[in-house]
């Protein structure tokens, strides 16, 4: 078993930047990929950013230049840094880990950026 703890959500203005940390915790597991989701009022979940064992990434179009995603494997610690927030990044943010073969889900954060 694997837990997700999200944290960093909050309030900012437009042009503000927030940074969201997810912290997995459990026993011996191996992390294959993780990723950040994010889903806002009556509207479906989708992938913000992933980021391979091998440090690999990828981003939605619409963030790419804005966000960063980066992992600290030493301590199975992943972050989204976001620039330039718009208020069309208002969502939960959730964090994912693909622990082969399963999907493990953080409770989400919140983010609202007000204009």
């Amino acid at each position: 078993q694997v837990q997700l703890v999200e944290s960093g959500g909050g309030l900012v203005q437009a042009g503000g930047s927030l940074r969201l940390s997810c912290a997995a915790t459990g026993s011996r597991f191996t992390i294959n990929l993780m990723g950040w989701y994010r889903q806002a009022p009556g509207k479906q979940r989708e992938l913000v950013a992933t980021i391979t064992s091998g440090g690999r990434t990828t981003y939605k179009e619409s963030v790419k230049g804005r966000f960063t995603i980066s992992r600290d494997s030493a301590t199975n610690t992943m972050y989204l840094q976001m620039n330039s927030l718009k208020p069309e990044d208002t969502s939960i943010y959730f964090c994912m880990a693909l622990v082969a073969p399963h999907n493990y889900w953080g409770q989400g954060t919140q983010v609202t950026v007000s204009s």
